[in-house]
């Protein structure tokens, strides 16, 4: 049987302690100017030094969570600087996801963006996080146990623009690097192969009539996943909010002339990523 990749331990076990835990006390206060980050990022360094291999139990964003910061960097953000980890984003998705939503997180991760959604959902919201590395995928289940959040499905597969099975390309220094494209010239970077699914295809398969909100980070694969979904989905699948990654995109304006074609409008930007509303939703 396969090692798993989460620590079996209950919750609360790896609680923060000594200089890991007044390291996160401190990096959790710094403000987020350039002086804040500077020595959020210092403290940071050193608790990871301390902290060596071992995993961090915390809440972060209203979750609790069990994080491996060492090797992804959207854990090291949970875990020591929450309040970097795409705010304007998250302010984003608070004012828009009310109620009864339908949000899908591709490329979760572990679960930061899921988990947080899932604070504003009522019982009947539903939220899927997908996330093809097994690594995360089985701390993404995990961290979804902890909060026993049931409007919250995890699964495991990368989308793409074909249904059937793709190579994945892990990042060694950062498993939140990983992805279907080659992003990176790491020599050592290792490949594995895992089942792939178009977004119309999964749409199908939880039996979607609308989704309210998406959020995609997938290394440069956005415009693979979209365009067949544009091309393909009824009309009434387009999501009324798009939040998604847009550094490694390389097509990124082909991709927007398309998004305007159908009636989005830009209506965030930032270092990392870039938000679009359908028109018709503020109408």
């Amino acid at each position: 049987m396969p090692r798993s990749n989460v620590d079996a331990a209950p919750f609360g076990h790896y609680a923060p302690r000594g200089v890991c835990a007044l390291a996160l006390r401190a990096t959790r206060r710094c403000p987020t100017g350039w002086l804040g980050k500077r020595t959020a990022f210092f403290l940071r360094g050193l608790a990871l030094r301390v902290l060596g291999a071992r995993p961090l139990d915390v809440v972060s964003l209203g979750a609790p969570m069990r994080l491996y910061p060492q090797r992804n960097v959207a854990e090291k953000r949970l875990a020591f600087t929450p309040q970097y980890f795409d705010a304007p984003e998250r302010a984003l998705l608070a004012e828009r996801l009310k109620g009864e939503f339908v949000f899908l997180d591709v490329g979760a991760s572990v679960g930061g963006y899921a988990l947080f959604a899932a604070r504003f959902g009522g019982p009947r919201a539903r939220i899927l996080a997908v996330e093809p590395l097994p690594e995360a995928f089985e701390r993404l289940v995990y961290n979804i146990g902890q909060s026993a959040c049931a409007n919250v499905k995890a699964v495991g597969c990368a989308l793409l623009d074909v249904d059937g099975e793709i190579s994945l390309f892990v990042n060694p220094g950062n498993q939140g690097a990983t992805s279907v494209c080659i992003v990176g010239a790491e020599a050592n970077a290792r490949q594995i192969r895992v089942p792939a699914k178009t977004l119309l295809t999964l749409a199908r398969e939880e039996g979607y009539e609308r989704i309210d909100a998406i959020k995609l980070d997938i290394e440069g694969a956005e415009e693979l996943v979209l365009e067949p979904f544009f091309r393909d989905a009824p009309s009434t699948l387009r999501p009324r909010l798009i939040i998604m990654e847009f550094t490694l995109l390389p097509m990124a304006a082909t991709l927007e002339t398309r998004l305007r074609s159908l009636g989005y409008r830009e209506i965030l930007r930032t270092r990392e990523n870039v938000a679009y509303t359908l028109a018709e939703e503020e109408a």
